[in-house]
């Protein structure tokens, strides 16, 4: 790992918001939301995320659903990107919206850690990274997932909410 990378999975940041219907209003202006759904019997269960920046918290939420379709994370960070995380049995998948924002925040930079990606550079272009077909099992291909990545007119919380809608949970 390096300076880079280390300075920036050390810095944290400590304000962290509450939701209601999926929107958050508060002093900060930091827009972050966040939200797991689960499928059970027949229908989907969703559960507020309130520590949107914290990839361990996110992670452990998503082991701790225990169901056969596993659970998704939808998680959209300020007006910059969003991420997507999945559990199934022992599993773990993720993706990001726009890989170049591990310059910015930490838990991109975890992600892109993680997955073992290059870190960006400055001058990259924004593109996704990660596991872009991890709902394609539920009606969401890859293509459909990388072409709302590179829609220039959706903030990251409209291209969650058509996520969500495409696998039949959103609104």
């Amino acid at each position: 790992m390096n300076l880079h990378t280390r300075t920036l999975l050390n810095r944290r940041l400590v304000s962290q918001r509450q939701w209601c219907d999926y929107v958050f209003m508060s002093d900060d202006r930091t827009d972050d939301f966040g939200v797991i759904a689960w499928h059970e019997d027949g229908r989907w269960t969703l559960s507020e995320i309130e520590e949107t920046r914290d990839l361990g918290h996110l992670m452990d939420q998503l082991k701790a659903q225990r169901t056969n379709g596993g659970a998704i994370a939808l998680v959209a960070i300020d007006e910059n990107f969003f991420i997507v995380l999945r559990s199934l049995g022992a599993k773990m998948q993720m993706m990001i919206s726009d890989a170049t924002c591990a310059l910015e925040y930490d838990i991109a930079a975890e992600i892109i850690e993680i997955l073992d990606l290059p870190f960006p550079e400055e001058d990259d272009e924004p593109e996704p990274g990660g596991d872009v077909d991890l709902l394609n099992d539920l009606g969401m291909s890859a293509m459909e997932l990388e072409a709302l990545c590179d829609d220039p007119e959706l903030f990251p919380d409209e291209q969650l909410d058509a996520i969500a809608s495409k696998l039949g949970f959103g609104n």
